[in-house]
């Protein structure tokens, strides 16, 4: 009865995360040994996207990212530039603001690792551990890998270098503090068994539970060696190991252990959206460590695949990396937030390649997107001065085509499934310029006769493109709001409409622009490498 109890409360307090109106999403916070690269931008455009797409169904969305600052990495870096770490990291976190400034990420809040409100709660949080007997003094002799800052068993090692970075690892041995992830191995697969979906995808899944049913080994989570971190509070001559420092943003933003009512608020998160490189950090220590804390696991941890370029993956470390504002200047920032997520389905592997970027924006931006809109443009200037027709027909089939595309839409997105939901959303485009093939309006215009059916034809045009702006602003906010301004809706800087099949007011006078995404000579590739 006492197992069936708690099985029925936690159903119980399951169905009430579900039901309730917020949604609290995070990025990871990224490493600031360098400047970002597109890695960092995909990840942080598609959480993005979802929180547009969710503020738009009247959640009440927090929405988080960050930097990580702490670290051997960064201490090494600093130095290297004759510079105090603090003066490093301040440089590298305004190139990421900046950024996602330039790619309009509408973050709620920006987390630093050395604020003091992480600092202070990260302190609070490790005594708390500590005191629930999870961590113990110990000593780790082993290899560790300075870029990525992990710690690595032999057996894991690819002629003794990292796996993730291919760098050579160094070997350690150190006394430090190790928090008791072993106890928890039974507890992480049964909450596994019960929670299908904790994480996604499904491949990523079976990794990482064929590893914690391999062996789980207690994790060194203090060094000794390294000054520039969070000191251990009961033991100021260790700190905190970066990535337990860096997993802990998660709830620190949230004022956990100060301010509560924020934190009960939206805890638990309903996705962590990460990259499949450290899943093993967010899908097995993170909930060992929310185990330890006596907290409500996140909802959902996706990880999505890598970019790659002539098959090797885009990192920093390898010195591959891509510039994305380089990108955004040549291409502007729509059509590369477009390109990310259209190009590869969210969790699989892509290869970034200049020639498919270009395709993207001269095919499915330009000619379906834009070319519809300029040409039912055109035809409201031509046969109705420039006044958006009121619909007398009630059998609208592109209505009735946008109500589907909606559910369609609805479904990949609460799935995380960005390209999919794109593919649907330009579907609807290809039926909408196929609607003016087979309805030939310019045929209807010739005779007074069938200026009703004219109006009915232009009048589902405009009411579909509407519609369409409302698909595409989580995507692409800046072309959603440039189609309202040319379809008349916009006025007095007043917000985008995003109510759906909404209709046009009386007597709406469109304000035809220039093309949103002029044609690209794919013979002529600007050097943005």
């Amino acid at each position: 009865c006492g197992k069936k109890n708690r099985c029925v409360i936690t159903l119980v307090k399951r169905i009430a995360i579900l039901n309730k109106r917020t949604f609290y999403l995070t990025t990871p916070i990224y490493y600031v040994n360098d400047a970002p690269h597109i890695g960092h931008s995909y990840t942080t455009i598609a959480a993005d996207v979802l929180a547009r797409y969710k503020r738009a169904k009247d959640l009440d969305v927090f929405f988080l990212t960050g930097t990580d600052e702490h670290g051997q990495k960064i201490q090494k870096a600093a130095q290297a530039c004759n510079k105090t770490p603090i003066e490093f990291v301040n440089g590298v976190v305004d190139k990421f603001k900046t950024l996602w400034n330039n790619l309009d990420i509408s973050n709620d809040d920006f987390i630093r690792t050395t604020d003091e409100r992480h600092c202070r709660r990260v302190e609070e949080i490790f005594q708390q551990i500590f005191e629930n007997g999870d961590i113990y003094l110990g000593e780790y002799e082993g290899w560790y890998c300075i870029p990525c800052e992990s710690f690595w068993i032999e057996s894991q090692l690819e002629e003794k270098k990292c796996p993730e970075c291919k760098r050579p690892v160094e070997k350690v041995k150190e006394k430090n503090y190790f928090f008791r992830l072993s106890k928890y191995q039974k507890s992480l697969l049964d909450y596994y068994e019960k929670h299908p979906h904790f994480i996604q995808p499904e491949s990523r899944k079976n990794e990482l539970l064929h590893r914690i049913k391999t062996q789980i080994e207690d994790i060194s989570i203090s060094r000794s060696a390294v000054e520039w971190g969070i000191q251990v509070p009961m033991d100021p001559t260790h700190t905190i190991y970066v990535w337990i420092d860096a997993l802990l943003n998660y709830i620190t933003a949230l004022g956990y252990n100060d301010d509560m009512q924020k934190f009960q608020k939206y805890w638990p998160a309903n996705v962590h959206i990460i990259g499949k490189e450290i899943l093993w950090f967010h899908g097995v220590i993170w909930p060992a460590i929310l185990m330890s804390l006596k907290i409500d696991l996140p909802c959902k941890v996706f990880a999505h695949g890598w970019w790659t370029i002539e098959g090797q993956k885009i990192s920093k470390s390898l010195g591959n990396a891509i510039d994305p504002t380089s990108i955004i200047q040549s291409y502007g920032t729509d059509a590369y937030r477009y390109f990310l997520l259209r190009e590869v389905p969210f969790g699989l592997d892509g290869n970034f390649s200049y020639n498919a970027l270009i395709h993207r924006i001269n095919s499915d931006l330009g000619n379906d997107l834009g070319n519809l809109l300029q040409r039912t443009l055109t035809m409201i200037e031509k046969y109705f001065q420039g006044v958006i027709p009121e619909i007398v027909d009630t059998d609208d089939e592109l209505k009735r085509l946008s109500k589907s595309t909606c559910d369609k839409v609805d479904a990949e997105m609460e799935e995380l499934q960005f390209s999919k939901a794109l593919e649907n959303i330009w579907a609807f485009i290809g039926h909408a310029n196929k609607f003016i093939e087979d309805k030939k309006p310019w045929v209807l215009a010739k005779t007074n006769t069938t200026r009703t059916q004219l109006a009915a034809v232009i009048g589902s045009l405009a009411g579909a493109i509407k519609d369409i702006s409302v698909f595409i602003y989580p995507f692409m906010p800046r072309t959603a709001v440039e189609i309202q301004q040319q379809l008349g809706i916009l006025e007095d800087n007043r917000s985008l409409c995003l109510e759906f099949q909404q209709g046009f007011k009386k007597d709406t006078v469109v304000r035809k622009g220039k093309p949103l995404f002029p044609k690209i000579d794919p013979l002529v590739l600007e050097n943005v490498s």
